[in-house]
């Protein structure tokens, strides 16, 4: 049910953004940030029961909790890197959007060098030697 509410304002949003763009295009870039926050607002929810469920399993599973964090922080770069990006590309700045993804390529790499370490750790401790 909540896919065609999602698939209708995208519709509406996406006519009202054609007909903008050609009178005031200022405005179309405004509606457009207006219909993605709206959008990541109402996924909020949805996100959060994710977040629960993985938390659940890692606590069942017996894991270290930083290794579930640092995976959520990187998925959250990673979306909201997008979601700077692709603003940027329907303002027509195109040259910002790819900074930002470079921008958050760069972060996620970082971020993922803890998890990466242990793993190598964990594969020496395996090894003979």
């Amino acid at each position: 049910m909540e896919i065609t509410q999602i698939v209708g304002l995208a519709l509406i949003t996406t006519i009202f953004l054609l007909v903008l763009r050609q009178e005031k295009p200022v405005m179309a870039i405004l509606l457009s940030l207006v219909f993605s926050i709206v959008i990541f607002t109402l996924m909020m929810g949805k996100l959060a029961s994710i977040i629960d469920v993985m938390k659940e399993l890692t606590r069942r599973a017996g894991l270290n909790y930083f290794f579930l964090a640092t995976i959520l922080k990187i998925m959250g770069v990673a979306y909201l890197g997008e979601f700077a990006a692709v603003i940027c590309q329907d303002a027509g700045e195109q040259a910002v959007a790819k900074k930002v993804e470079f921008a958050a390529k760069i972060i996620i790499a970082v971020m993922a060098l803890p998890i990466m370490v242990a793993i190598l750790e964990s594969l020496m401790d395996l090894m003979p030697g």
